[in-house]
């Protein structure tokens, strides 16, 4: 697969006030009603972009630019930003529409997918970035709005197998962006078990080529260990650990081998055996059918055309789900919080200007937020005072999470947020847990350009303890959403207790900034993030997404 270099050759501006001629698409676009203009935006979008993904060399990257032009003798008429008023506009029937809406998006997957979704590059996705345009524009100028495009890859595991001395392990799952056996066909060796971790081409024996390796988790990324496996020859490659594994391979580079996951106990007795008779014949078939390939997609950003954008007040949430569905909390919910927010900050005056961001591709590795904040001149990074990352706020067994985040080891006013979000649920009477700051959502990419940030989540794939049980209700022993990257998580998922309480938090969060920066700290220069755990670069998470890397 070849790997391109992103330029951007051409922006469509349009002005509600000043549209082109040229661009009468867009002039009668103004006068359709909603659901129509929903509808025109999602299929000119995909015309643009899902269409040139058929030949990867077109860098005829467009990408989409509406100024808002909302009158200023208005403006200045609304009153001044005050979060008590915003917080009392956010209500169960605006984000339970929404959910409604977004739903629906989904359903037009079903055709292509069997399901609902609205992963990258799917009906679901583009309707969304769709019906996120639309919605920011019906609010009278408010915000200028424009998207970003950009190439994320897009793998998918169509069937898997394998075999062990005539025996398929229980626990088998396949790496996402693992490429196929080779030609597609079932590949057949030993079983060679390999030194270490396989984070070094030494640690795989000499007689690795032509057979399927079998390697520790741990120490470095599971890519390093799939590309090892190849350089040494191998024709695929299966790790183990305690734990069942769900985990990618990152980017490709060509080297890497088809590769699956398998929980140690399936495989110690092969272990065992290798481990004293290293050439041991334990006849091993491995067959993975997929494809990994690059997409373009978008990022959609919408900046309030007053305040002061010296000092911009930044909050994000991702717009796709993963494939398996379509991921009404993970993170439909952070996408409709903030369009609810936007909707209702159109009612305010602010101090400092507020940056809305909807993310794509987060469910690939954080591609959208990473690909944004790597791409700002130094000038455009100095101006984002913070950015607050909102992603799942309506687990159903959910926690009050605030990301574990403090000013030195992360860009000092990372701390100052976190108390932020502390405060608010205290003085509401809501309990809160910390949880890691380990690189798991679309803040990763400011922190390591040294942009201050946090955020708040209800949780994952965690499990809910006893003592969780006692401070925030429901089941012990359960996932936070038992739906996570699931087909159920649909309209039935969400709390909407935990997701009014939140939503009512993130317009407090955007309304305290917008108003004053006072006592928040001043930009720094860039400094190391502390990372998770045992990264070579300390300066970087190593876990990236909903995905373990390594």
């Amino acid at each position: 697969m070849k790997f391109l270099t992103l330029t951007t050759s051409l922006s469509i501006i349009v002005s509600i006030n000043a549209l082109p001629t040229s661009f009468g698409f867009w002039k009668n676009w103004f006068n359709l009603g909603e659901e129509l203009a929903q509808e025109v935006i999602m299929d000119d979008i995909s015309d643009q972009f899902i269409n040139n993904d058929e030949n990867e060399n077109n860098n005829n990257d467009n990408n989409l630019i509406i100024d808002g032009v909302i009158d200023e003798t208005v403006y200045n008429s609304l009153p001044e930003i005050d979060t008590e008023s915003l917080q009392s506009l956010i209500n169960e029937k605006g984000l339970r529409s929404r959910a409604e809406d977004l739903f629906e998006i989904a359903q037009r997957s079903i055709g292509k997918y069997d399901h609902p979704t609205r992963v990258i590059g799917s009906p679901g996705h583009w309707g969304t970035i769709g019906y996120i345009i639309s919605e920011i524009k019906k609010l009278k100028g408010y915000y200028n709005v424009k998207t970003q495009s950009f190439k994320a890859l897009d793998g998918k595991v169509k069937s898997f197998s394998l075999l062990i001395d005539g025996v398929e392990p229980k626990s088998l799952s396949p790496f996402s962006l693992t490429p196929p056996t080779v030609d597609g066909k079932p590949a057949h060796g030993n079983l060679v078990l390999v030194d270490d971790f396989g984070c070094k081409p030494d640690n795989f024996p000499e007689f690795t080529k032509g057979n399927i390796v079998l390697i520790k988790r741990g120490e470095c990324a599971f890519g390093d260990k799939s590309r090892n496996a190849g350089i040494a020859g191998a024709l695929g490659a299966i790790i183990y650990d305690d734990e069942p594994v769900r985990g990618t391979l990152g980017n490709p580079t060509g080297k890497e081998v088809a590769t699956v996951s398998v929980v140690k106990k399936d495989v110690e007795k092969y272990i065992e055996k290798l481990s004293k008779d290293p050439k041991y014949a334990f006849e091993t078939t491995l067959y993975v059918d997929s494809y990994v390939k690059y997409i373009k997609t978008l990022n959609v950003i919408a900046d309030s055309v007053f305040g002061d954008h010296d000092n911009i007040v930044s909050l994000g949430a991702h717009s796709d789900s993963v494939a398996e569905g379509p991921g009404i909390n993970d993170d439909g919910s952070g996408t409709i919080s903030l369009l609810e927010v936007a909707k209702h900050l159109t009612q305010f005056k602010l101090n400092n200007a507020v940056r809305f961001a909807w993310w794509a591709a987060e469910e690939e590795g954080l591609l959208g937020s990473t690909y944004y904040a790597e791409h700002l001149t130094a000038e455009e990074n100095s101006k984002l005072r913070l950015f607050m990352d909102y992603d799942m706020m309506a687990s159903p067994n959910y926690e009050y999470q605030v990301y574990d985040a403090n000013n030195k080891d992360h860009p000092n006013g990372s701390g100052n947020l976190k108390d932020l979000y502390i405060d608010w649920y205290t003085s509401h009477g809501l309990n809160y847990t910390l949880t890691p700051f380990d690189g798991r959502s679309d803040y990763v990419g400011f922190i390591e350009n040294g942009i201050p940030g946090g955020g708040i989540a209800t949780g994952a794939e965690g499990v809910k303890d006893a003592k969780g049980q006692e401070k925030f209700g429901g089941k012990v022993g359960e996932w936070f959403d038992p739906c996570y990257h699931q087909l159920c998580d649909n309209l039935d998922n969400p709390d909407y207790e935990a997701w009014v309480i939140n939503t009512k938090l993130i317009a407090h969060s955007v309304a305290v900034y917008a108003k004053s920066f006072e006592g928040f700290p001043k930009r720094e220069p860039k400094k190391e993030v502390a990372s998770a755990s045992n990264s070579e670069k300390p300066n970087e998470f190593i876990y990236r997404g909903s995905k373990l890397i390594m």
